[in-house]
């Protein structure tokens, strides 16, 4: 739980955005950049998330990123925000999980979530593997990840009476930490009865927040994982030296928002003065930025932070996953995110009176 006199533990959630006329080596250079410093600043964990076929978003392959960003960083704990699960084979997760435990043991993160991260087609294309792709097994898909990537692995029972055991990687010495992700009573509830660590995508919608913490919170089964209820939560944050600089950085990626609403062609993520001049004509996002305004963190870093901190203590947890969704502007480098570097390094500093 939270601690009133403590601030809580802040930690990063990258799907690693393309801005308009960037490339994606540019866009995952500048993820990358944003992780370096994320563990130089002290947040305590930094996840990729699993979106795929969005001409804005470049993280399409959470152990890939995850891999290159460990490679790039001493403490910081890095991992997925989450796996869509149903996309892969658990056998095929769990290796590259065990692979990334050995690359930097003791900070790697397995999240796992359910949705398909995409739209039907790609789904399809994603889930041509047959039985690895039935949803209804989750549960038990979830199970096989966390028994694979122990040290002791899982063992197949045959019909005729043997075994055959099957190890993620042949002499682990530790295991990922498995968090089940979600933003609906049933992950609440899967979490609460595998007694794993849970965390809800308030930064997608927020919707049902309170009814799946009590969920999950009154049905925790202790388990090996956690010997109770371990949960954080994710926000949307754009911070900046004044508010109007984090209400310019804000506009794109509400309009980025309607469009996924309206069912609108998608385009990668205009830059401030794009969105400006767009929105003068369009109005896309509208009354729409207002709403996103009441549940975002936008604004100067002792607002923000004194925000978040409050947020922290009302839903009693001890860490906030931070998304930085602070857009670019026309004469801003490429193969940087200065925005989202500034959302960070503002934060970490607490606000002035720090």
């Amino acid at each position: 739980m939270m601690s009133a006199d403590r601030p809580p533990a802040l930690s990063v959630l990258d799907l690693v955005p393309v801005r308009a006329g960037q490339n994606s080596p540019q866009a995952v250079a500048a993820s990358l950049a944003l992780a370096a410093r994320a563990d130089e600043l002290g947040f305590r964990r930094y996840w990729f998330a699993e979106h795929h076929n969005m001409p804005a978003v470049a993280s399409t392959t959470p152990p890939v990123l995850a891999a290159a960003a460990a490679a790039r960083t001493r403490r910081i704990r890095v991992g997925s925000g989450g796996v869509m699960l149903p996309n892969h084979a658990p056998l095929v997760v769990a290796e590259q999980f065990a692979a990334l435990e050995a690359i930097a043991p003791g900070r790697i993160d397995l999240g796992i979530g359910r949705a398909p991260g995409s739209d039907p087609v790609v789904t399809h294309l994603l889930r041509q593997s047959g039985p690895t792709s039935d949803v209804e097994r989750f549960p038990e898909h979830v199970r096989d990840i966390m028994a694979l990537v122990s040290p002791e692995g899982a063992s197949l029972r045959f019909t005729s009476g043997g075994t055959y055991d099957v190890h993620a990687t042949p002499a682990a010495s530790g295991t990922p930490e498995v968090w089940l992700l979600g933003s609906s009573d049933y992950s609440a509830q899967l979490a609460a009865s595998l007694g794993l660590p849970y965390v809800f995508a308030n930064h997608f919608s927020g919707e049902g927040l309170e009814r799946a913490l009590d969920l999950y919170r009154a049905q925790f089964q202790p388990s090996a994982a956690a010997a109770e209820p371990r949960t954080f939560l994710t926000v949307n944050a754009i911070v900046a030296p004044d508010a109007g600089e984090a209400e310019e950085r804000m506009l794109p990626q509400a309009r980025m928002m309607a469009r996924l609403r309206g069912n609108r062609p998608l385009v990668p993520l205009e830059t401030v003065e794009q969105a400006a001049a767009a929105e003068a004509e369009d109005g896309l996002a509208g009354a729409l930025v207002d709403s996103l305004r009441d549940r975002w963190f936008v604004g100067t870093a002792d607002d923000v932070a004194s925000r978040i901190a409050t947020f922290a203590e009302r839903w009693g947890v001890d860490e906030v996953m931070v998304s930085p969704v602070a857009a670019s502007y026309d004469a801003e480098p490429l193969d940087v995110s200065p925005g989202r570097l500034q959302t960070l390094e503002l934060l970490a500093a607490g606000g002035p009176n720090s």
